[in-house]
């Protein structure tokens, strides 16, 4: 009697069949868990422009803690409205370097630091920032030179701010006699915190009202955390790394 043909597997195409499966599963599920850290844990946000040099250069790429006040609707993918306010908060302390929506938009990300809290009085006057009528300590630290995207090299002075509680980061300033180094007196409402860049003369910040104004404690998305990789020019080049690669900035904490 012959031998009964032994079992091999599946058929081939099965076979085939159920590796895409297993690797469409594989997909998802990496999505997924992607979807939910970059919602609930960290994001990732690249720095676009010069506004808060000398703490943020352009080309730097940081994470960003979702959770450090809490969540609103703009903590979710493309601001779903499905939460009210803001759940398991906590109020952002003066001196954080936060990123939220544009108020005059809620779509586009900004990245500044709280100067202001709400109730608080905010003026400039000769450049140095007052707080609630006490003018805010700047010490002296010497030149900071920029190279602009055409290669010229400008001149700044930087300064150590020393904000209310002593809580000390570095700003610049070109002049202290620019439009927005003297202005009148902005209260914070409530629910609203008042925002600068550290790049004071090249700041779109809470000083414009019609363009940003008072930041709404809604449109905080998460608090600056640390700096994982930085480059000079476009990241895509990568044959350039070797040369324009700020290694020294890399894990650097942002104050």
């Amino acid at each position: 009697m012959p031998a009964s043909p032994e079992f091999t597997g599946f058929p081939m195409s099965q076979q085939k069949s159920h590796g895409v499966i297993e690797l469409v599963k594989t997909v998802v599920y990496a999505v997924l868990i992607a979807l939910v850290v970059r919602t609930f844990a960290y994001e990732p946000f690249s720095i676009p422009s010069g506004s808060m040099i000398p703490t943020l250069l352009v080309g730097d790429y940081l994470f960003v803690s979702k959770f450090s006040y809490g969540y609103s609707r703009y903590s979710l993918p493309l601001g779903l409205p499905l939460i009210q306010g803001r759940v398991m908060d906590t109020p952002p302390e003066r001196g954080d370097v936060v990123v939220f929506k544009l108020p005059t938009d809620n779509s586009t990300d900004y990245i500044k630091r709280i100067v202001g809290l709400p109730g608080d009085k905010i003026q400039v006057s000769g450049g140095i920032l007052h707080i609630n009528g006490e003018a805010v300590g700047r010490r002296d630290d010497g030149d900071y030179t920029v190279q602009d995207t055409f290669g010229n090299v400008r001149r700044f002075r930087r300064y150590i701010e020393v904000l209310p509680g002593g809580r000390e980061h570095l700003i610049i300033e070109e002049s202290d006699n620019s439009p927005f180094d003297n202005t009148g007196v902005y209260t914070v409402p409530e629910g609203h915190f008042f925002a600068m860049g550290d790049n004071r003369d090249s700041s779109r910040d809470s000083r414009f009202l019609n363009e940003v104004g008072f930041v709404p404690y809604e449109n905080l998305v998460g608090r600056a955390e640390f700096i994982f990789f930085s480059v000079q020019g476009e990241v895509w080049k990568i044959w350039n790394w070797y040369d324009n690669l700020r290694v020294d900035r890399i894990f650097d904490g942002i104050e």
